[in-house]
């Protein structure tokens, strides 16, 4: 059934709101005790592939996506399972690299739906969004079947829902602080919690980190007997090189070097991603010296990847990009990139964010490359109130470069406006960046008319 049936779009929402009847993932109960008991009443489903396991604080997601390229390109059949959404629900649970229909979301549901109410009986906490969203992609994969499943953490690692994967390969993107309210501010305690995803005899492809956060990712393989592949050391970014729509990159697997890649995004911090990415799927065949992947399927899969909302462009003439950066790490690799790939003389941002984030931290990112600033709000519950947030904006960027419109419509509206006030210049000389958090890239994304991916 298409993915925009009118019947089953219906029906999903009744889906969802019956689980929003349950703890959000913003409420936590530190356990894995729920779901694995439902995985017991499912017979185990999450054992029925091997499965790469992602954590970290940024880059996840544009890592699972282009892991999944990679697997896909080669030929296996690939189940992945991220959040949060940007727009849709179905974009949680894909198969073949698309999320699943509408209705098979509604199918899944219903077909563990009476296995949910058996855990929820003999438990005093009821399972959560997250965790019945975890058991129906572990059901979803084992019924499809799938070769491997990409799965990424929702939030830390050691009791994470998804932690009831024995990851044949365990990846830890780089680690920030950030969820200060389910993590701490210890960027070691921090460390330690996502850690936790590495399981005995398993392999560790670690990003960069910073070396005190890299000591205890290695005392954690230490533990249990992984073996590690380091990017920067084993593996990492020869040569990236801006290209039009994109960058070319030189990459170093651990099997040797992959020349003319050519990556769709935008950014350092995609092409770090390419690089653990490729060195992720080099260890699930056993690459090793001398033992390269296909370079025509690494080029092919690379040169599809797409991940929304991840400075993705939505609009030319001015140039309008979605950028889902929701703490300081993730503003700063997006202020990066906006000026290392890009020739902008102006640059409107359009900034809305959550309440609990770290606000300050994004928009002292964000004020090197921001000319002017739109401060608004997502719609979420959950999102800073306008005018709160332009009086912390007021601190950083100082009165005149920032203008407060509530609601997101008429923020866009405003940047681009402010976008085409060239002085004379070209159009394209200017641009306009709407970030602070993945709900406002979502509904920026769907103001512009862009389906769900």
């Amino acid at each position: 059934m298409p993915q925009n049936d009118p019947e089953a779009l219906a029906a999903l929402r009744r889906v969802e709101s019956e689980l929003d009847t349950r703890w959000p993932e913003t409420k936590i109960e530190p356990s894995t005790d729920r779901i694995a008991a439902l995985a017991d009443l499912l017979g185990e489903p999450q054992r029925a592939y091997p499965v790469v396991h992602i954590t970290g604080t940024n880059g996840k997601t544009s890592t699972s996506r282009m892991i999944d390229a990679l697997f896909t390109r080669i030929g296996l059949r690939t189940g992945r399972y991220t959040s949060p959404h940007l727009q849709l629900a179905t974009e949680r649970i894909s198969l073949d690299g698309a999320p699943i229909s509408a209705q098979q979301y509604v199918d899944v549901y219903h077909d563990i739906e009476p296995y949910i109410a058996m855990v929820d009986a003999k438990s005093d906490v009821k399972m959560s969004k997250f965790e019945v969203l975890t058991g129906m992609a572990f059901a979803a994969f084992a019924d499809a079947p799938v070769d491997v499943a990409v799965v990424e953490v929702g939030l830390g690692g050691r009791w994470d829902a998804t932690n009831i994967a024995d990851g044949k390969v365990a990846v830890i993107t780089p680690i920030d602080i950030d969820h200060t309210d389910f993590l701490g501010a210890d960027i070691l305690g921090i460390a330690a919690e996502k850690a936790g995803i590495i399981k005995e005899g398993a392999v560790a492809v670690l990003a960069e980190q910073r070396p005190e956060v890299a000591q205890v990712l290695l005392q954690r393989c230490a533990e249990v007997g992984a073996t590690v592949a380091r990017q920067g050391l084993e593996f990492g970014v020869l040569e990236a090189e801006t290209a039009v729509g994109g960058q070319l990159l030189r990459l170093q697997g651990l099997g040797g070097v992959y020349d003319e890649v050519f990556l769709p995004l935008f950014g350092a911090h995609q092409a770090q991603n390419a690089a653990l990415a490729l060195a992720v799927v080099e260890v699930f065949f056993g690459a090793g010296a001398g033992r390269k992947l296909d370079i025509d399927a690494v080029r092919e899969a690379f040169a599809i990847v797409a991940s929304p909302g991840r400075l993705e462009r939505v609009r030319t003439s001015p140039s309008v990009f979605v950028d889902a950066a929701h703490n300081p790490h993730g503003a700063r690799a997006l202020a990066a990139a906006l000026k290392d790939q890009f020739a902008f003389r102006k640059v409107v941002g359009v900034v809305s964010v959550m309440q609990d984030k770290d606000v300050d931290g994004i928009l002292a990112a964000l004020e090197p490359v921001f000319t002017e600033i739109v401060l608004t709000n997502n719609g979420s519950p959950r999102a800073m109130n306008a005018d709160q947030l332009a009086g912390l904006a007021r601190e950083v960027f100082g009165e005149d470069r920032i203008v407060v419109e509530p609601r997101l419509d008429d923020a866009l509206e405003e940047a681009v406006r402010l976008a085409e006030e060239t002085d004379g210049e070209p159009v394209s000389t200017s641009g306009v960046v709407v970030t602070g958090s993945v709900v406002t890239a979502g509904a920026a994304r769907s103001m512009f008319g862009k389906e769900p991916q």
